[in-house]
């Protein structure tokens, strides 16, 4: 069954990028002009964690596989054998894997066989072999079984080549029983020639005679192979990149031989976490013989998690969208020209309302819940998807009530036959997947790197000997392409979201919340001891409002009004000091809409002052409020927030005309789910 394209169908229609690039519509149903002729691009799918790169892979798996040759190989996921020789490498174990993927019966079409790989493979296997350690021999040809099953399926699958080759290895040893690579593998493959090869293959052997020093002799080729393998470095890169070509090589001959007709659809390699080496030098080997003339019909399909990765200078870029019905990639001289970068973009509103119908078929959810997920996942797929399956499992009773922090809150069933599982836990573990999220949830507070290495200092010494703690963190969130901006240690409104989360609720102190009152207080002191805006920023996380109330009561008559404006919108940025599962309607919007008890007020204050202390205290709960991430818009509270600006814009004696335009624009950035914009009515809302 498909899975809801959610944004993607510039990729998977049947007039889509992949259609477009293997010449097949979904499901094998008809043929498609290809768009690049004999030449298609390598196409890099970016994008962060979360953005749907490989469910993406996984849906063109799902729509393909069995009508055109395909493997999905995960390049950060190349589990070595146990007790594997030097023959095992990264590179050489992801070919073998290609190649089992590649190779069945696919509609209309033969299986596709590996010779030439296949020999290349059998002979860097025989590497560090011995007369005194045969089992290990038998091991590693045991482990080629599979493989050599692509070429003859009979005869491969039995091990009965398997003693052939030992003994004529026997043979072969030197009384000091030291490998000898070149030897070694002639002894090899001269026996996997005749056990496992029919006649019409062995002529595959020949392909190794292009190889460096073979001129033109195949087992010249084959033998230089190995020991270039054994040797490393250098020469086991060149090795490698020859066995890469090998597969491709392989792949290119049933789309070239007498039964060429038989095939409507290019094979699909999809390759997952190819910004890891091993996906590098799995690709550039390609991209290298493309550039000199070479043509292999393979369409490659790959993500990567870093979009300005290094290997995707020289490419095309281009976004998800411009990519519905034409994909330009021109080829110049530089061998990475043949890379198509697409960067995959966030879910449109729209596109996020979708969702969340699909699992909330009946509407019995509040009405902008969706677009106020969008607000705070930014459009990542992931987010949108585990929060949408949430809104749509929870139970009747919150329904009503639901927000996108009562969200983080809940439990949801991923699979039939596994518990529900926490859902901010979960949605953090998929963005950030490492072993102690602890510290990064403590970092998470932090406004700046100075900020973060004070916190980290102040509250992280045991977590690390060898170095800044806030900087390790800071290199990570790097090399995971999170975003940086400024204001924030960790920049992205999700990310940071599911960090605080974790810091408010998973030490188990409630309703004390000790790590969060620690974290803040630390902040709020090293703000102090004068009520910046920092320092009043975490007393509204540490649920005090009365201070930031009272100072910006007392600088609002100051003549800088858009400095005053911006004050109170970074003030009101504070996360709040959320309890969990607490019903009924945020605390705040009665504050706000003036409908809460004034509780004790400064001692001191004239009726003027008393009016506008209370009027400032009712703005600031609006604007903290209304910008929240975790809360949903109040048409209510934003006309009461336009109301307080133009009641304070009659009362102030310079400054009235940005505090008018305030009350006009910011209650349309919020409806427009805009951050407020200073000056008021900037278009892009800085």
């Amino acid at each position: 069954m498909d899975r809801e394209l959610y944004g993607r169908e510039a990729v998977l229609h049947d007039s889509g990028l992949v259609a477009r690039l293997s010449g097949l519509t979904r499901h094998g149903a008809a043929r498609v002009p290809f768009e690049h002729g004999d030449d298609p691009p390598v196409t890099v799918f970016t994008g962060g964690r979360g953005t749907g790169k490989t469910a993406l892979l996984k849906e063109v798996r799902n729509r393909y596989k069995g009508y055109t040759p395909l493997a999905l190989l995960d390049c950060a996921h190349i589990e070595p054998p146990a007790d594997h020789g030097p023959g095992w490498t990264p590179v050489t174990g992801a070919l073998a894997e290609l190649a089992i993927q590649l190779s069945p019966k696919v509609l209309g079409a033969r299986p596709v066989r590996f010779p030439r790989l296949s020999l290349g493979l059998v002979a860097v296997a025989s590497l560090s072999w011995s007369r005194e350690d045969d089992e290990r021999a038998r091991r590693d040809l045991l482990r080629l079984g599979p493989l050599l099953s692509t070429v003859d399926a009979t005869r491969g699958a039995a091990a009965n080549w398997v003693g052939k080759v030992l003994a004529k290895l026997a043979a072969r040893f030197a009384e000091a029983a030291v490998p000898l690579a070149g030897l070694l593998a002639e002894a090899t493959v001269e026996t996997v020639l005749e056990e496992v090869f029919s006649r019409l293959q062995r002529s595959s052997e020949n392909w190794y005679g292009t190889y460096r020093n073979a001129g033109g002799n195949g087992k010249a080729g084959l033998q230089q192979l190995a020991i270039d393998f054994e040797q490393g470095g250098r020469r086991r890169r060149e090795a490698e990149d020859f066995l890469v070509v090998a597969l491709t090589e392989d792949l290119l001959y049933p789309y070239t031989g007498l039964r060429r007709g038989g095939r409507i659809g290019r094979p699909l390699v999809l390759l997952d976490n190819a910004h890891e080496p091993l996906g590098r030098q799995l690709v550039e080997p390609i991209l290298r013989a493309r550039a000199e003339g070479r043509r292999d019909r393979v369409v490659i399909l790959a993500a990567s998690r870093i979009r300005d990765h290094e290997g995707l200078r020289q490419a095309t870029r281009t976004r998800l969208p411009e990519t519905a019905h034409r994909a330009p990639c021109p080829r110049g001289t530089s061998v990475g020209s043949g890379i198509l970068a697409v960067e995959l973009t966030p879910l449109s509103p729209a596109q996020t309302r979708s969702a969340f119908d699909h699992h909330d078929p009946a509407g019995r959810t509040p009405t902008e819940l969706a677009r106020a997920v969008h607000r705070l996942t930014g459009g990542r797929p992931l987010g949108v998807a585990l929060l949408g399956r949430a809104a749509g499992e929870a139970p009747e009773h919150l329904r009503a009530g639901l927000t996108p922090g009562r969200l983080l809150d809940l439990t949801v069933e991923l699979r039939e036959d596994t518990p529900p599982v926490p859902v901010a836990p979960t949605l953090l573990a998929e963005l950030l997947p490492v072993r102690r999220p602890g510290p990064y949830a403590v970092l998470a507070a932090a406004h700046d790197e100075e900020s973060a290495r004070m916190l980290a200092h102040a509250r992280l010494q045991g977590e690390s000997l060898d170095g800044d703690v806030a900087l390790r963190v800071r290199d990570q969130l790097r090399s995971e392409d999170w975003q940086e901006g400024p204001g924030y240690f960790v920049a992205d409104p999700l990310l940071r979201a599911l960090l605080l989360h974790r810091l408010r609720f998973e030490d188990g102190d409630h309703p004390h919340y000790a790590a969060w009152q620690a974290v803040h207080a630390t902040l709020h002191r090293h703000y102090g001891p004068e009520p910046g805006p920092y320092r009043l920023h975490h007393d509204l996380a540490l649920g005090r409002t009365e201070d930031a109330v009272t100072h910006l009561r007392e600088t609002f008559p100051e003549q800088d009004v858009l400095g005053w404006l911006g004050r109170l919108r970074f003030i009101g940025s504070a996360p709040y000091p959320r309890e969990r599962d607490r019903p009924g309607p945020d605390p705040r919007r009665a504050v706000a809409l003036g409908q809460a008890p004034s509780g004790d007020l400064p001692s001191g204050l004239d009726a003027d002052t008393t009016e506008l202390h209370l009027s400032v205290r009712r703005l600031l709960h609006a604007v903290w409020l209304l910008t929240d991430p975790l809360a949903l818009p109040d048409d209510e509270v934003a006309d009461r927030l336009a109301h307080e600006l133009r009641r304070l814009s009659g009362r102030h004696l310079t400054g009235s005309g940005s505090l008018w335009d305030a009350a006009t624009h910011w209650p349309r950035d919020i409806r427009a789910w805009r951050q407020l914009s200073l000056p008021p009515g900037r278009e892009d809302g800085v």
